[in-house]
C-alpha cells in the first residue's frame, strides 16, 4: 500500500496549543506517531500542550516551536525547524493563526479595518506562508499530507462571517487546487470543515456575543446528531494521514451533526 504509516510518520501542527489543532496533534501522537513538532506563538503555552499530549501519549517525542504563523519568516521557520529535528515531514496539519482578542462576529460593514486585515493574515496567508516550505520538502520524500482546519462558512453563506466565509473558502480552494498539483509527488491536501465545535475557545466567543450567540443558537437546533466536540472532529485528520487514505486527495470534509449536508 503506497503512502507512509504513522508509525514512521514526522507531523508538525500549527496553531496547536488548544482547541481542534490540539486534539489533532494529541490524536496523532497517540494513533503512533513518533515525531510530532507543535506550535503557538507562547511558548509557555507550548511547553504546557507538550505535557499534556505527552500524558496521553508518553512514547511519542513532542517537541514545540514558539513562532507566529501570520509573519512569513516566522511560519517558515517553524516547517524548517520540524525538518531540522526529525529529518523529514510527512503530516502538515495546519491550524488558524488569528489571534482572536477583540473579534466578535458581526455585518462586514460595523467591521473595523485593521480587524478584516487581521483576518486576511491569519486565516489565509499563514496556510499559504506554511505550505510554501512544506511542500517542496514533501516532493522530496514523493509522499505528504496537508491538512487545514476550516469551517463550513467556506461552502454555506452565514450572516456575520463575511469575511471568515470568504477566507475560508480561499482556503478550501487552495487545498484543492494544490491538491491537484502535487499530486504527482504523492502529496494529499483536505480541508476539514466542522461548523460549530463544543470545548473550544470560538465555541466561548460565538456564545459571549449576542450576536453571534442568537445566529448560533438556530444553527444548534439543525445539529440532527448534536454538536461535535474537538475530540469528534480529529479522528478525520488522523484518518486521512494514515495509507489507507491515500487515494483521497483534495477533499473538504464536514464534520457538523447534520447541521448542512453541504
Amino acid at each position: 500500500m503506497p503512502g507512509r504509516k504513522l508509525e514512521e510518520s514526522v507531523a508538525l501542527v500549527t496553531g496547536s496549543s488548544f482547541g481542534m489543532p490540539f486534539e489533532i496533534a494529541a490524536q496523532l501522537a497517540e494513533a503512533g506517531v513518533p515525531q510530532l513538532m507543535i506550535n503557538s506563538r507562547n511558548p509557555n503555552n507550548c511547553e504546557t500542550a507538550r505535557q499534556l499530549i505527552l500524558k496521553r501519549a508518553p512514547k511519542c517525542d513532542v517537541r514545540f516551536v514558539a513562532a507566529d504563523g501570520t509573519v512569513p519568516a516566522e511560519a517558515e521557520r517553524t516547517v524548517r525547524e520540524a525538518v531540522a529535528a526529525f529529518g523529514r515531514l510527512d503530516i502538515l496539519v495546519h491550524g488558524v493563526a488569528t489571534n482572536l482578542e477583540g473579534f466578535k462576529l458581526s455585518a462586514f460593514h460595523e467591521m473595523p479595518t485593521e480587524m478584516y486585515q487581521k483576518l486576511c493574515t491569519g486565516h489565509y496567508m499563514s496556510l499559504l506562508h506554511v505550505c510554501h516550505v512544506a511542500v517542496p520538502q514533501m516532493m522530496q520524500q514523493k509522499n505528504g499530507t496537508i491538512i487545514t482546519i476550516a469551517s463550513d462558512a467556506a461552502k454555506v453563506a452565514t450572516p456575520g462571517e463575511a469575511v471568515n466565509g470568504g477566507l475560508l473558502a480561499a482556503r478550501v480552494m487552495f487545498m484543492r487546487a494544490l491538491a491537484l498539483e502535487a499530486g504527482r509527488h504523492g502529496i494529499r491536501c483536505h480541508a476539514l470543515t466542522p461548523s460549530l465545535v463544543r470545548e473550544t475557545r470560538r465555541h466561548e466567543h460565538i456564545m459571549e456575543n449576542e450576536f453571534s450567540r442568537h445566529l448560533f443558537e438556530k444553527v444548534i437546533k439543525k445539529a440532527r446528531l448534536g454538536v461535535p466536540a474537538a475530540k469528534d472532529v480529529a479522528p478525520v485528520a488522523v484518518f486521512l494521514c494514515r495509507p489507507e487514505a491515500y487515494y483521497i486527495t483534495g477533499q473538504a470534509i464536514s464534520i457538523n451533526g447534520g447541521i448542512t449536508a453541504a
